[in-house]
């Protein structure tokens, strides 16, 4: 909950009529629970959970979705990503269980409107990734999304299959900058005048930043010196309205903004006007509309109008939805959303006994973090919850951003994390899916400022954003330390070389042998980030010790 957050909902214009979601709307909750003494707990209700498993043979569970969530009339060829991998959930029952090795899925994917295919072939199936390009002369630009249909079947013809998507072709933009999705690997590719309109990696790293003591001091050294630090990305706590002039330097300087929707989303004429002003800005990467609606409860149909609009007024810039609980209707609330943000703060949190005089349970109150045991590891858990989640739902996942705790006050948070807690986070969330860091609140100590500038200025730029943003998503390593296990570790691969961050996130040393299984590496490449000494043997890099919240971030070539 940020301290913020009652103000804003009391001023944004509301859906009115509607109502709260969950139970007991009357009673003051948050995430759906109640938070003040003198009431009972209840169950929220709102839990996404593992659908039930269907028994027998498998379940061909088939998706796709355009390679990159939008593409331009100067660009000639575009590409599908297929997914044909089996199921315990979703799909239709795949009839060759005797030869699935060998299976083949055969598809076509059309425009719903159209019946000469865009793309004919097949897919070994339980695959996934599999990639097909297509000729893009072949579709008329437009301003609205292109609804697309694939067709399907086993070789011998029967069952079928069916999948949906939509591709968004749009004529080229004159004017400002323009933003896309890797639906395969989930990064973000920007592109303005100042990239001579070529699309480029973005890992966006940067800090939500205030109006007042900051950009409402109507001084762009304080926005020079903020990019000095070496953050790339913003958050402004503003609007054109107020801030034009702190825009405009932010666009000559090439500091990417998310331009921020949350003090009146649910006003359609609000999101219409400052939509209008922000689109053909040279820095804007994304919008942000919702500000923790699951945490507000706020009515479903809320974020989705905004969402609807914002696409329809601007569809070259995604846009980001901030979630604050653990798991209170997840699917509804992450809906209306291409980029998924998180916010988890654990530091310096009480998570079992809140400032209101209650308990925090999975039914009970507000300790600051939803559901969190108050360490840095509530952040992977959160990261791995989304994506759990995610699957459940049978969804292509979505583009998420990490939102880590440079802050501490309302009586939840009672110290600010140190440097190396924010490393930490930061690195766990990109071991777990994150692909962007913007830190709540600037401006924060001189000290985390700092120190968010020092590692923004390592993963927001080469060689470590090609592996972030480039390479293929996260691959979890496995690595079993007898006495702890809070050593995570991730691989990212491009070509004949991969990225391996290694995070103690313990606040102890350990001091015994560490052994990172890297097949068919070579050498070291490189070390990028970190004071710990690796060697490369046998296939593993090892160390004898790991001090506590390390992070390395490690360059190997493979064969």
């Amino acid at each position: 909950m940020k301290w913020s957050g009652f103000w804003l909902a009391a001023a944004a214009a509301g859906v009115k009529g509607q109502e709260q979601t969950g139970n007991h709307i009357d009673w003051p909750r948050w995430c759906g629970k109640v938070y003040e003494a003198g009431y009972p707990g209840f169950d929220p209700g709102g839990q996404t959970s593992a659908p039930t498993a269907v028994a027998g043979r498998p379940l061909l569970h088939v998706q796709f979705q355009p390679r990159y969530s939008l593409y331009l009339d100067s660009e000639e060829e575009g590409e599908f990503v297929v997914n044909a991998d089996f199921s315990q959930f979703h799909g239709t029952t795949w009839p060759n269980a005797t030869s699935i090795r060998a299976s083949k899925f055969i598809f076509s994917i059309n425009t719903v409107e159209g019946d000469d295919p865009l793309v004919q072939n097949l897919v070994t199936v339980n695959t996934t990734g599999n990639i097909f390009s297509f000729d893009l002369s072949r579709l008329t630009p437009s301003l609205e999304p292109i609804q697309l249909v694939l067709y399907g079947a086993p070789e011998g013809g029967d069952p079928t299959w069916t999948a949906t998507s939509s591709l968004y072709y749009l004529p080229e933009k004159k004017k400002g900058s323009v933003t896309r999705i890797d639906n395969l690997k989930g990064g973000l590719w920007f592109r303005n005048t100042a990239s001579k309109n070529k699309f480029e990696p973005l890992l966006a790293y940067g800090f939500y930043s205030s109006y007042d003591g900051f950009l409402g001091n109507k001084n762009t050294s304080d926005i020079q010196h903020y990019a000095d630090l070496g953050l790339n990305a913003i958050t402004p706590l503003t609007i054109y309205r107020d801030s034009a002039n702190e825009f405009a330097y932010m666009d000559k300087i090439d500091l990417k903004f998310m331009y921020n929707l949350r003090e009146g989303y649910k006003n359609l004429t609000y999101v219409h006007e400052q939509v209008l002003a922000a689109r053909d800005a040279e820095a804007i990467f994304a919008y942000w509309s919702a500000d923790e609606p699951d945490g507000w409860q706020d009515p479903f149909s809320a974020p989705v109008l905004a969402y609807n609009l914002l696409r329809k007024l601007d569809p070259y810039h995604p846009v980001a939805v901030v979630l604050n609980c653990q798991n209170y209707y997840f699917a509804e609330y992450s809906a209306p959303a291409d980029i998924l943000m998180a916010d988890v703060y654990p530091i310096g949190i009480n998570s079992t006994f809140s400032k209101w005089g209650t308990a925090c349970t999975p039914s009970l109150g507000d300790c600051g973090c939803d559901n969190c045991e108050g360490t840095v590891q509530d952040v992977p858990a959160r990261f791995d919850d989304l994506a759990r989640y995610e699957s459940w739902l049978g969804r292509w996942p979505k583009t998420k951003i990490f939102n880590p705790q440079s802050f501490h006050g309302q009586d939840y948070w009672f110290r600010d994390p140190s440097p190396a807690e924010e490393y930490v986070m930061a690195a766990l969330a990109l071991n777990h899916g994150a692909q962007g860091v913007i830190s709540w609140v600037y401006p924060t100590s001189e000290i985390l400022g700092r120190a968010h500038g020092a590692f923004a200025k390592v993963i927001s730029r080469e060689p470590v954003l090609g592996f972030l943003v480039g390479g293929d998503r996260p691959r979890k390593i496995d690595v079993r330390v007898p006495g702890t296990d809070v050593v995570d570790v991730s691989g990212w691969v491009v070509g004949k070389k991969m990225l391996v961050i290694v995070v103690n996130g313990g606040y102890i040393d350990v001091r015994q042998r560490v052994e990172v299984p890297v097949p068919n590496a070579t050498v070291v490449a490189g070390t990028h980030w970190g004071n710990v000494t690796w060697r490369l043997e046998g296939e593993k890099l090892s160390t004898g010790l790991l001090p506590a919240m390390a992070v390395s971030l490690v360059v190997v070539d493979v064969r």
